[in-house]
């Protein structure tokens, strides 16, 4: 076994591990952070299968962007796991029943083995250096397919302006105070003294107050 094996049954020894501790950790920040290294390993393994493009790509977004989100989520929730474990037994055989199914589906796909093959050759020019898949992909992306990236590049940016933009909105049930207003605030706009006798003598009673307390 070279150490190319090695490093790959490290990496899914751990991969199987965090996933199932996914699915059976009572703590729903442990569960995120699990998941995570589960990302993290899937793109160690890909690393090894000459893949940088799905690797670099899966810990970019899922770990950097959508793990993370995921996780200040749940931190900030109030999650009651004891109410969430009340429907457990209730919800229960249909669990079982999907995990079956696809328990079944995963061990007919590894029993029918698998179709080994080379990787995939790049089309190199003649006399020039062969390049990586990822370098490859690139030039595949904005040559060929130029007009669909440039679509959904300006569908993307028109998404992130309209989300910005009703964000930014003007609420009226808001109570945000402009910091440019803050900044320019005054005592003499907030605090008025007024000058007072240090001591006054009580009013005397009115005469109809008088004659009742008689």
């Amino acid at each position: 076994m070279d150490v190319k094996t090695g490093f790959f049954y490290l990496f899914s020894v751990v991969l199987l591990f965090s996933a199932f501790r996914v699915v059976t950790a009572r703590n729903p920040v442990h569960a995120v952070l699990f998941l995570m290294l589960a990302f993290s390993q899937a793109s160690a393994v890909w690393l090894l299968l000459n893949a940088e493009f799905l690797a670099i790509t899966l810990v970019l977004v899922y770990l950097g962007a959508v793990m993370v989100l995921f996780l200040f989520v749940v931190m900030m929730l109030d999650i009651n796991v004891d109410t969430l474990r009340q429907g457990f037994w209730k919800n229960f055989p249909l669990a079982a029943t999907l995990g079956a199914v696809v328990a079944f589906e995963m061990t007919a796909v590894l029993m029918s083995g698998f179709r080994l093959s080379q990787a995939p050759v790049v089309a190199v020019a003649a006399g020039t250096a062969p390049v990586s898949n990822s370098k490859a992909l690139g030039i595949l992306l904005y040559t060929e397919y130029l007009m669909p990236i440039q679509i959904a590049a300006a569908i993307l940016l028109v998404a992130m302006v309209a989300a910005i933009a009703l964000t930014l909105r003007h609420r009226k049930d808001s109570k945000a105070i402009n910091p440019s207003i803050q900044v320019r605030v005054r005592a003499a706009d907030r605090l008025q003294v007024v000058k007072m006798a240090a001591t006054q003598a009580a009013p005397a009673p009115a005469p109809a107050a008088a004659e009742e307390n008689k």
